[in-house]
């Protein structure tokens, strides 16, 4: 069977902006509710991220020091608030490349979703979105409160700062799952994807900034990252929450975060509405 290829939204569901909100802010919800039905997991996922900071604060600061204290633009006090950083981003951000929607896209049964009232790519990743916020709750404050506390983290407190690093961890949770959308949305044609999610996690970890920062590559490899999305996963954030940019400079990353999400958001409405053309349910 094919599906056609006529539009989603109908029955008024997403007809308005008032009932748009209304939809995807329950799928929020619900993604947030599924998030927080797997506590042991985040428990699991916080010990890990907090041995895998200190480990990464230890090689980070020696790099520092023998670099005469500094590297890359990075003095000790920056490093530091670097690596925890990236430690509790890391349960949020997707980098992994995995979404239940490329399960789905292989058995056949997207077909469901995408007869529904709902653009299944923004149905998607507000479910997703929700179940990484709650990450933020057991996994993300904990690490930095501990960094804070313990590791030497400094953190800027001016509200503007704040905010605008609030805004920009938002939009790099959002991004890193539209782009694992286009990931899983490349089933409709090949309908295994699991190569593209470890090449995904490989490209994507290292681009962001997951190891190092972007700012200590070589030139030529720092001019490949930037031109791609994703720094603006780990590396744009990190850079604004900790105030190592700052006034015009954050305005402008963040406006390059804002960029990237709207790009991935067109690319996965075209691979949705090709899919949707592409698709056959087998049996009966």
């Amino acid at each position: 069977m094919r599906l056609s290829p006529g539009p989603q939204r109908r029955g008024g569901v997403a007809g308005t902006p008032r009932a748009w909100l209304r939809v995807h802010g329950r799928l929020l919800a619900s993604g947030f509710r599924r998030g927080a039905a797997y506590r042991g997991a985040a428990l699991g996922g916080l010990v890990a991220n907090v041995t895998f900071g200190f480990l990464k604060v230890s090689v980070l600061t020696a790099a520092v020091a023998a670099g005469g204290g500094e590297l890359g633009g990075y003095d000790e006090a920056a490093i530091v608030a670097y690596a925890w950083l990236s430690q509790a981003l890391l349960g949020s951000v997707n980098l992994f490349g995995r979404t239940d929607l490329a399960d789905r896209i292989k058995d056949g049964s997207v077909a469901v979703d995408l007869l529904r009232p709902l653009d299944v790519q923004t149905a998607t990743t507000a479910q997703e979105v929700g179940r990484a916020l709650f990450q933020l709750l057991p996994r993300g404050l904990p690490i930095i409160v501990l960094g804070v506390l313990v590791g030497g983290m400094r953190l800027p407190t001016d509200p503007p700062t704040l905010a605008l690093g609030l805004l920009s961890a938002l939009l790099a949770v959002v991004l890193s799952y539209l782009l694992v959308y286009l990931v899983a949305a490349s089933g409709f044609w090949t309908v295994e994807t699991r190569g593209l999610q470890v090449l995904y996690m490989i490209v994507s970890g290292f681009l962001a900034g997951l190891f190092v920062p972007v700012t200590l590559f070589p030139s030529w490899l720092y001019a490949l990252a930037v031109a791609t999305p994703f720094p603006s996963l780990l590396q744009v954030p990190i850079d604004v929450i900790s105030g190592r940019v700052d006034g015009a400079a954050a305005l402008g990353a963040v406006g390059v975060q804002v960029a990237w999400v709207a790009a991935a958001f067109a690319v996965g409405h075209l691979m949705t509405r090709a899919g949707r053309r592409r698709l056959e349910v087998q049996g009966g």
